[in-house]
């Protein structure tokens, strides 16, 4: 299905210089020009933004006196300025905050380095992102699944090897696009980094003003005593947005090495009001994507974009860094809030209560699914929210990786058939996956599935289907009685394909991705290999399958 691909591209060697200062005037001025932004933007991506769930009020963090100010200000273009330091005090202080649920007090230098790489794409698979080393697949392998969500839903029947390298930088910015919607914010704040100037950097001048294109900018790296601290800025029009473009692509300094002090003392926000305006920007400034830190700043984006208190009370225990301080990996949160703009902790379905606590899973159906090897292992339990996503990929889970599955055939996301609920809901009551319940159940399965469940009614079929008095109701004799010949939803037989991006998991050391023929054998027993690792992760999805690999090369997990 892939046939051979085209030469790996970098993509984006410009990088950003300074930015010349504005006066408050020319502020106001850019300001009453802010609602063209929207029509210049890529003409591939016409999304619309969605109204936010859970607005943030942009006075929430500001000091007494400034929160004075904001109470007391018209609603006029002056005012708006003079909002402008909240907004950036603001990202300052979130910033800081990010940084510190990321990565907790000290940020090891190792583990930043291996975070620090760019959007970069495969020498032979055009469309395949390349993981220079681990950890930074908690936000590689949802972009990576992003991007194979939009080629299957956008341009079916497409050759993968056959994607220009244009096309490709598109659908990378499609897919950071997806992620960023997903947060259901009022406005987007994306996150880029400033050069050097001499011995320090752009936001170190003493008149500060931030790039038009922007709504306010904010250094992450220090902290500020008042609100004159702060830089103004003015609202986005394309004409400045193309300015910024212009002066950022002069820098040279991006693709260097910085301490992970340094990288957040360069930190700087720009606010965005649609996100055809955030799909214009990251087009003209590919090189903040590209470069060394273009994984790092996206992710910065995604945090601030969503809010750190909202990122916070998803995650409900702050303790731990999200980003582990030895091995690097991301945590179930981070992953969770790439997947589904929401940081919870948990990947079952809505709530569940644990020993008292109410502990959030996934609320809704995703638009990409996630199974692991961990909930063979019995660490976790995947709901069927992830299990059953709106489009067939699939984020795979290892102990120590993530890599991406995918599939053509949109039956596999099909609506569930009546037996499928069925069986689903039996076996949410069989954690052990022995294909039986107690007979003590029943009722509760009953309920479950809105049938009938009157007492009278409910020993009945208790006698029915465990005649033998043993004291367990197996699944088979369930579905007869309850879902007689009732077909399935999802076809016999499918090809699946697999993605790993790490260079050193793949044949030749090529990132590529490998199809294969899957097959849902007869009956509800599955054959456990505990030294096929890829199988037994599938078989979380679809407890029956065998799969053959084409060209005899087995996948990697890891």
């Amino acid at each position: 299905m892939n046939e051979k691909i085209v030469p790996e591209q970098r993509g984006g060697e410009d990088s950003p210089s300074s930015v010349t200062a504005k006066s408050a005037t020319a502020a106001a001025s850019a300001s009453s020009a802010s609602m063209t932004l929207a029509s210049a933007a890529l003409e591939s991506h016409k999304t619309t933004t969605t109204a936010s769930s859970n607005p943030r009020t942009s006075g929430a963090c500001a000091s007494s006196s400034s929160s004075s100010q904001s109470a007391s200000a018209p609603a006029s273009a002056s005012s708006y300025q003079e909002k402008q330091p909240m907004l950036n005090a603001t990202d300052m202080r979130e910033l800081r905050e990010i940084k510190q649920l990321l990565w907790g007090d000290n940020v090891r230098e190792d583990v930043f380095k291996r975070w620090s790489q760019g959007f970069e794409y495969s020498k032979v698979e055009p469309s395949a992102l390349v993981q220079k080393q681990g950890g930074p697949c908690a936000v590689i392998a949802p972009v990576q699944a992003y991007l194979l969500k939009i080629i299957i839903m956008d341009l079916p029947g497409i050759k993968l090897s056959e994607i220009s390298p244009d096309k490709s930088q598109s659908l990378l910015i499609q897919a950071l696009c997806d992620i960023l919607k997903n947060c259901r914010a009022p406005r987007y704040r994306i996150v880029h980094l400033l050069r050097r100037r001499g011995n320090a950097t752009e936001a170190g001048s003493p008149k500060k003003s931030s790039p038009a294109g922007e709504e306010g900018s904010a250094p992450a790296g220090q902290a500020t005593g008042s609100s004159e601290e702060v830089e103004e800025a003015a609202e986005a029009t394309p004409a400045s947005v193309s300015k910024l473009s212009q002066t950022l692509q002069l820098d040279q300094d991006l693709h260097e090495e910085v301490s992970p002090d340094e990288f957040h003392e360069r930190l700087h926000t720009l606010h965005f009001k649609d996100i055809e305006s955030v799909a214009r920007y990251y087009m003209e400034n590919y090189g903040q994507l590209a470069h060394t830190y273009g994984v790092l700043l996206f992710m910065y984006s995604v945090f601030l974009t969503k809010g750190s208190e909202l990122v916070a009370a998803d995650i409900s225990d702050t303790s731990e860094p999200l980003i582990h301080s030895t091995y690097g990996y991301g945590g179930q949160s981070l992953i969770n809030l790439m997947l589904t703009g929401r940081a919870v902790a948990h990947v079952w379905d809505n709530e569940q209560d644990v020993g008292g606590l109410k502990l959030r899973g996934i609320c809704e159906q995703s638009d990409i699914g996630f199974i692991t090897l961990m909930e063979e292992m019995r660490y976790c339990t995947v709901g069927s929210f992830f299990k059953n996503p709106r489009y067939p990929v699939w984020v795979m889970g290892s102990d120590t990786h993530l890599t991406v599955l995918f599939s053509n055939e949109k039956r596999l996301v099909s609506p569930e058939t009546p037996s499928e609920t069925g069986r689903r809901i039996f076996k949410s009551y069989d954690p052990e996956g022995n294909n039986f319940i107690s007979t003590t159940m029943l009722r509760e399965v009953l309920v479950a599935l809105n049938l009938v469940s009157e007492p009278a009614y409910v020993a009945l079929m208790q006698k029915r289907l465990d005649p033998e008095n043993l004291g367990i109701i197996l699944l088979n004799a369930f579905m007869d009685e309850f879902f007689p010949l009732e077909s399935r939803s999802t076809p016999d037989t499918f090809e699946l394909m697999h993605y790993n991006g790490i260079p050193g998991s793949n044949e030749n050391n090529k990132v590529r991705y490998y199809c294969g023929t899957a097959i849902l054998l007869e009956g509800d027993l599955k054959s456990v290999c505990t030294s096929n690792p890829m199988v037994t992760c599938l078989q979380t999805k679809w407890p029956n399958i065998e799969i053959n690999w084409h060209d005899g090369h087995m996948p990697s997990l890891n």
